[in-house]
């Protein structure tokens, strides 16, 4: 049975119109379809698809996404001008759900230095922009730009015009991230009761995260009676960014004994939807960004891994595969601890106690301190070397040849030499449309293992003339990268002097991880169909 104190929070995901605006995110046509059909899939109720009227390839996307996309509402930004209006309406034709979103700066600074206009004609433009909307389609929402910074007789005066011209949404920005959760909240609590609009009409919340309080603030909005949350995924948006669909949805879900209210969006699609934009715009989130950064679920401090294996509520507060994310959170590394090696080793398939732990953790510790993270393929190394003192089986770069194509249309070649620990020296050549591609086919050859690039990432470390690298080898390129294989996603890194060949390195450590895992599925399959066998049939 529904509590009937909690309450329904609409989430309007800008992720396509104010985050793409911001530097750096800017998305083709292709893309914006792309990641429409990733909020689609979350659940989102409002996707604002971009700003009809700001250029030919923003009014194409949004026509597209109208046509294609079913589900949420689509929405055009416009400002109060009938061009703006007319130019959203004719976006948003194919959409079988639609809004028109007018907007218009109300604070003194912006009446004065960009509008130029006076108070009245303020209202005038308010009542006729939105009365057109509305003469266009059924749902249209009014924002009065700068809303935090606008007198407060003056703001219930705009969004009561508004409601009465027929905005059904009444939304209020904090547009350069200034507020407090304190203020934000008595300004909602103020605006419920003072400002004139018919039932069914409701408040809006959108936060910038310029003192970093955009999402506390989106928070404290709805405390005050906000029931429309304006938010991106990643929180991506103008100069530091817009509240994170992540963040504040994972708060309300999380701690619903505090908010009691809900969304619709399926959690379990944050994931997928992080995913596609750092892919569609190449930009992932920080390692420590929360929910979908790469360390939110991750633990390699020994005290957290213990406390972790024993009940993971002791340090985590939400269940990764809410948010849709497969992971293995115990990340071993310098600061790892022995319970953490045991239950790794275990998963793998390797029982260590006593004297074996004592040795495994020690060549673990040297490996950890000399590399950082120790994945699954140098884990499976050590252990395997720990009985027998068998050479270490991990492929290592020898040799990266790349040979320029001698016309346009010509492909480059790649000539990769590897050693492996079994197998000696292997070579293979590869060609592809462009090197990087070429040396990583080369690769998946020599190992059998095919593999599809998911992510890269570099980072270039500068040293100062005459100090040392930061590891001792005068390395300054540090390079990471995700494979897929087998529908898994594997990791690997590298580092050193030169881009291509350090980037192949990492491919072979990401590979390396693959093959490490499959050989100890297959070694466990095997063992599980040698037992049925042995096992006698009843009489």
């Amino acid at each position: 049975m529904t509590d009937p104190q909690i309450d329904r929070v609409r989430i309007f995901d800008t992720t396509l119109r104010d985050g793409e605006q911001a530097p750096g995110f800017s998305m083709t046509e292709t893309a914006k379809l792309r990641m429409a059909r990733a909020l689609a899939a979350l659940k989102v109720d409002v996707i604002e698809a971009g700003f009809a009227a700001a250029s030919p390839g923003d009014f194409k996307a949004i026509a597209r996404i109208a046509a294609e996309i079913d589900g949420p509402i689509i929405c055009s930004l416009s400002r109060t001008t009938r061009g703006d209006v007319e130019a959203s309406a004719k976006a948003l034709e194919s959409a079988s759900r639609k809004r028109i979103h007018v907007f218009l700066g109300t604070s003194p600074i912006h009446r004065d230095s960009k509008l130029h206009m006076s108070r009245e004609t303020v209202l005038e433009h308010i009542r006729t922009s939105v009365a057109h909307a509305r003469s266009l389609v059924d749902d249209v929402e009014f924002s009065a730009e700068d809303a935090i910074r606008t007198e407060r007789d003056f703001l219930v005066e705009c969004l009561s015009a508004a409601a009465a011209a027929g905005a059904t949404t009444l939304n209020v920005p904090d547009t350069v991230g200034y507020t407090t959760p304190n203020e934000i909240y008595e300004l909602f609590r103020f605006l419920g009761q003072h400002v004139d609009r018919p039932e069914g009409t409701i408040f809006s919340t959108h936060c910038h995260d310029d003192l970093g309080m955009a999402v506390a603030n989106s928070l404290a909005a709805v405390r005050g009676g906000a029931r429309q949350i304006e938010c991106a995924v990643n929180g991506i948006g103008e100069r530091a960014g817009n509240c994170a669909l992540e963040d504040v949805v994972m708060a309300l879900k999380t701690r619903a004994d505090a908010f009691r209210v809900t969304t619709g969006v399926d959690t379990k699609r944050i994931m997928a939807a992080s995913h596609t934009l750092a892919q569609v715009t190449n930009s992932p989130p920080p390692r420590n960004k929360s929910i979908v950064g790469a360390n939110a679920f991750a633990h390699e401090a020994g005290i957290h891994q213990h406390g972790v294996l024993q009940n993971p509520e002791t340090y985590e507060i939400m269940k990764p595969e809410d948010i849709g994310l497969a992971v293995e959170g115990i990340i071993l590394g310098k600061h790892s601890g022995r319970h953490a090696l045991a239950a790794r080793a275990k998963s793998l398939g390797f029982i260590l106690e006593g004297d074996r732990l004592d040795r495994a953790f020690v060549a673990f510790k040297t490996i950890a301190d000399e590399i950082g993270i120790v994945d699954s393929a140098r884990l499976l190394s050590l252990l395997s070397g720990i009985d027998t003192g068998a050479p270490e089986r991990l492929w290592k770069l020898n040799k990266v040849d790349i040979r320029s194509p001698v016309s346009a249309t010509a492909w480059p070649v790649a000539r990769i030499e590897l050693e492996h620990g079994e197998r000696g020296r292997v070579t293979d050549i590869a060609s592809a449309p462009g090197a990087l591609d070429a040396a990583f086919l080369a690769v998946s050859q020599m190992m059998n293992l095919p593999a599809r690039v998911d992510q890269l990432e570099m980072q270039y470390i500068a040293v100062e003339a005459g100090e040392p690298a930061p590891d001792g080898q005068g390395a300054n390129v540090l390079t990471e990268i995700t494979l897929e294989v087998d529908g898994e996603l594997y990791t690997g890194r590298a580092r050193g002097r030169d881009i291509l060949p350090c980037f192949v390195s990492a491919y072979i450590d990401a590979a390396s991880n693959a093959e490490a895992v499959r050989n100890v599925r297959a070694l466990q399959r095997a063992t599980t169909n040698s037992a049925l066998h042995a096992t006698p049939r009843a009489a």
